[in-house]
């Protein structure tokens, strides 16, 4: 289970996704990584959207917590008259910024949060309840940071019984971009590597934009953790050769019965550890878990542009009279996925009763100390 109430803070080397000055909101332009390390200043709720839409910020977790600031921000750029005018204002700002992105179910859950405190606070001056917003937006930061470290700290117990250190795959962008800071399935690495577990990582380049080649491997880099990068095609290779001891990914969302949205190309790699009897572990938060969905058949995938196929890096490869189809995410089936690691725990199958366990009793913990889920 858990680990109790650590609060884990940032380092002073750590990837910081975002930094927000009670002002205005700064991300990390993901885009431009590991090129240029340069931040964009987002002022208006409107600029946040737009964010979020052009992945300047990914990641289920990281959105999460960027679309609670983008709440926060709406309340400060609000200059009419009365309340209900006020709260009318935040409603639209919450649907602008729910438009953004389908397939993290982190996105809903935060912006339930914010319209939560805005009912709950709706008799309140217009003053009080703009702090009231904030405070909460940093709320969802600081237990998200605090969730990834307890994330890491359990998945890391998995391996305890591994005599030699563990050459792991991950796919995609599962560290402290993609969250608040320490990651999910990276911060299962950064855990590991703490203590001399790591031989290597091996990233895949996730294509169509490169969040592993670009992001992943800027991070391991950056916390000197042994890694190496390859083409999302050559997995298999790796894997009959026994360069590969498991695989951990971060998630989307994840359904009632276990069955995982994560970045496309997820799916295949379970398909690959399977036949190899390699263990795949999902690497989330609790407020990843749709329990409103019972399948992944019911996980809305989102359809992005042609561009990011057509284009690398600003390269066109492509030609436009040639069609392409770019689903930004894919469904592993829960057969596939060896167990799913939580703040609250490690799950395992039986999927669909396990989930209900841990989610019931974190519901329940939540209620009885006052806090709020995740």
């Amino acid at each position: 289970m858990g680990n109790g109430n650590i609060n884990y803070c940032h380092e002073e080397n750590e990837v910081r996704t975002l930094i927000w000055d009670r002002a205005s909101l700064k991300l990390i332009d993901q885009r431009k990584l590991p090129f240029k390390e340069e931040y964009v200043v987002c002022n208006t709720c409107r600029e946040v959207a737009d964010a979020i839409s052009d992945m300047v910020v990914r990641g289920a977790p990281a959105i999460g917590v960027t679309a609670g600031y983008g709440v926060a921000l709406a309340s400060l750029e609000f200059n009419g008259d009365g309340r209900d005018k006020f709260i009318s204002y935040i409603k639209d700002s919450i649907k602008v910024l729910s438009k953004t992105r389908p397939t993290a179910v982190n996105l809903f859950w935060a912006l339930g949060r914010m319209e939560k405190v805005l009912d709950c606070s709706k008799n309140l001056k217009l003053d009080e309840i703009k702090i009231n917003l904030a405070k909460e937006a940093e709320k969802i930061e600081r237990q998200d940071l605090n969730i990834n470290f307890k994330i890491g700290e359990n998945g890391k117990k998995i391996f305890d019984r591994y005599k030699n250190k563990i050459k792991i795959l991950t796919h995609c962008n599962a560290g402290a971009l993609a969250t608040s800071g320490y990651g999910t399935a990276i911060g299962v690495i950064r855990s590991l590597d703490r203590e001399g577990k790591i031989e290597k990582v091996i990233v895949d380049e996730t294509r169509p934009c490169l969040q592993g080649a670009r992001l992943t491997s800027w991070e391991l880099y950056k916390e000197k953790i042994p890694f190496h990068i390859i083409t999302d095609n050559m997995a298999g290779y790796f894997m009959s050769k026994g360069e590969i001891d498991t695989v951990i990914v971060g998630a989307d969302r994840v359904s009632l019965n276990g069955d995982t949205a994560n970045k496309i190309g997820t799916l295949g790699l379970s398909i690959m550890a399977k036949y190899y009897s390699i263990p795949f572990y999902i690497a989330a938060p609790i407020s990843t878990i749709d329990t409103s969905i019972e399948s992944g058949k019911y996980i809305p995938i989102e359809q992005r542009g042609e561009n990011e196929v057509r284009e690398v890096m600003g390269t066109k490869i492509i030609p436009e009279y040639m069609p392409v189809k770019n689903p930004a995410f894919d469904v592993t089936p829960c057969g596939n996925i060896t167990a799913i690691i939580t703040e609250k725990g490690v799950i395992e199958p039986p999927f669909k009763e396990n989930i209900k366990k841990i989610v019931t009793s974190a519901d329940n913990t939540d209620k009885e100390t006052g806090a709020d889920k995740r």
